[in-house]
């Protein structure tokens, strides 16, 4: 009995010694993230989603969710990053009249400007507490360009210093093309994939965030089509597929974020 336990106990330290630091610096205290970024742990990603509608089958924070969640493994696959709050509010379209998903209600909205003001004044803070490399990480199409013009605005002004900011197009393009190519060799079509709320965009929900799929409305979504704010057809969309998906954007994206920080 008494080996038992310990060996018990062993095991417990084991795996309570083997987990993995945290990541997200919400969970961390003021003192914490201090001795994180002394030690070493100077590369922060700045995860961006986007509140929007995703159909009548998936959540309004779809994007926050799953860059909150691959940004996280991100980090832990780099081993020298922390990751920062969700940026959930981002260019979507016009208020008046109503464009693109600003016609669906959740959909919320900001300027190219705001965007850019809130992306550069957190960069701002993560140089004035020690971190040396800013990672933005967009999981949207549309602001693609804001995050570069934050990047090249303020690289420029920091050029005499060794922090740089990346705006890591990658994580996007293996989210979206890359992905896709992966999902057309599996023998799926090019309709059914699409772009928006579709088969691939749903399979990687299930398998980084379930919870925010309606399975029981995934035939609805598909006859909806466009008129739904579905642009594709989700209903062989798979937990599967989204774990190749995910996997593609994190090895993709370390790489992209290695090469861009050996260059500073």
């Amino acid at each position: 009995m008494r080996f038992g336990l310990i060996a018990l106990l062993a095991v417990t330290a084991c795996a309570f010694a083997q987990a993995p630091a945290p990541v997200f610096i919400e969970d961390l205290t003021s003192p914490e993230l201090r001795r994180a970024i002394d030690a070493g742990r100077t590369t922060v990603l700045v995860p961006i989603g986007g509140t929007e509608q995703n159909g009548p089958h998936m959540t309004l924070g779809k994007h926050n969710a799953r860059v909150r969640a691959l940004a996280e493994r991100i980090a832990q696959t780099l081993g020298n990053a922390l990751v920062a709050p969700v940026v959930a509010y981002v260019p979507e379209g016009g208020v008046a009249p109503p464009q693109a998903h600003m016609r669906f209600p959740g959909t919320i909205t900001v300027t190219d400007a705001a965007f850019q003001t809130t992306l550069e004044y957190a960069a701002r803070s993560f140089r004035l507490h020690g971190f040396r490399d800013i990672v933005f990480l967009g999981d949207h199409g549309t602001y693609q360009k804001d995050m570069k013009i934050v990047a090249d605005r303020l690289n420029r002004e920091w050029a005499a210093t060794p922090v740089r900011v990346h705006a890591v197009e990658e994580y996007y393009r293996a989210a979206g093309p890359d992905y896709a190519k992966l999902l057309e060799k599996r023998g799926y079509r090019a309709d059914e994939i699409g772009t928006h709320a579709a088969l691939a965009d749903t399979s990687l929900s299930l398998a980084v965030n379930p919870q925010s799929v309606r399975t029981d409305q995934l035939q609805s979504a598909a006859s909806g089509g466009r008129a739904a704010g579905v642009y594709g057809d989700p209903r062989r969309a798979s937990a599967e597929l989204g774990k190749a998906g995910a996997e593609l954007i994190v090895e993709e994206t370390v790489t992209a974020i290695r090469k861009a920080v050996a260059k500073r």
